[in-house]
């Protein structure tokens, strides 16, 4: 969403009600809250950015502009944007993205978002099924 936001795309972002917030202040222009909103009530889009897989995708592809794209990087896309295309991808460190990515943080463009910092010993229950954390986890390894 935010790499999106700089450089100047209008962002769509789905969620829940407790999430209307942080996206906004993710960047996110539209917020569709999923508890109360349809999906398809997006209309059109040039491009969806899927990271959840499943439904969603199937959704979402079909909301993707004759000649739009859609990428994500859940799952293989079962369903394909009409005149579009689909792209999946695995991601594969680059230290030259990396390197970017560190700046853009340091110069305060790109916030990350860390949803919980537990032990190892939970990481278990932090990744069972079902399990929302907005943001990302770290699993601390050792005790500072």
């Amino acid at each position: 969403m935010q790499l999106a936001g700089e450089v100047g795309a209008r962002v769509i972002g789905t969620g829940r009600t407790a999430d209307r917030d942080r996206a906004a202040e993710l960047g996110v222009h539209t917020f569709l809250d999923l508890e109360t909103e349809k999906l398809e009530d997006a209309g059109e889009v040039d491009v969806v950015f899927d990271v959840i897989g499943g439904d969603i995708l199937t959704r979402s592809a079909a909301l993707v502009r004759a000649g739009g794209t859609l990428v994500t990087i859940a799952e293989p896309p079962k369903t394909l944007p009409r005149d579009g295309r689909a792209i999946f991808f695995l991601v594969e460190a680059d230290r030259g993205q990396l390197a970017d990515l560190a700046t853009r943080v340091r110069d305060g463009r790109l916030k990350p978002v860390v949803g919980a910092v537990l032990p190892l010993a939970e990481a278990a229950a932090a990744f069972a099924p079902g399990k929302r954390t907005p943001g990302k986890t770290i699993l601390r390894v050792a005790e500072d």
